[in-house]
C-alpha cells in the first residue's frame, strides 16, 4: 500500500470514527448523562477525521507535523471522555459495549497518529 492509499483508508476510518461518534452522543442524549460530557465527547471525537484532513492538506512539512500533533490531543481528549462515561457507570450494557468499542478504535488511531508523527518528525 502506498502513502496515497494509506491516506484514504485511514480519511474514511476517521469519517466512519466521527459518525459513529455522533450516533454514539444522539444515544447518550436519550439517556441521564451530563450534557457537558456528551459535548465535550462529540467535540474531540469528531475533530480527529477533519484535523486529519486539513494536515494531509497541509502548506508544509513543518505545517503536516502540527497538524498532526491537533489530530493526536483530539484523540487522546477523546479517550479522556470516553474513559469519564465508562468511570461514571451511568451508561446501560448496550452503551457500554458501544463505548468500549469506540474507546478500543480511538486508541488504535492514538497509536497510528503516534506514529505518523514521530516519523515526521524524523525526516525533518
Amino acid at each position: 500500500m502506498d502513502n496515497r492509499e494509506f491516506k484514504i483508508i485511514l480519511e474514511k476510518r476517521t469519517l466512519d470514527f466521527a459518525i459513529e461518534t455522533v450516533r454514539f452522543c444522539m444515544h447518550l442524549r436519550k439517556m441521564d448523562i451530563p450534557n457537558a460530557l456528551i459535548t465535550q465527547l462529540l467535540k474531540a471525537g469528531t475533530s480527529i477525521g477533519g484535523n486529519y484532513r486539513e494536515a494531509n492538506r497541509a502548506e508544509s512539512k513543518n505545517d503536516f507535523i502540527h497538524k498532526i500533533g491537533i489530530v493526536e490531543k483530539e484523540a487522546s481528549e477523546t479517550i479522556y471522555w470516553l474513559e469519564v462515561l465508562n468511570g461514571s457507570k451511568l451508561l446501560d450494557t448496550s452503551t457500554s459495549n458501544t463505548s468500549n468499542i469506540l474507546f478500543k478504535e480511538a486508541k488504535e488511531l492514538l497509536a497510528i497518529f503516534n506514529s505518523i508523527s514521530r516519523n515526521s518528525k524524523k525526516k525533518c
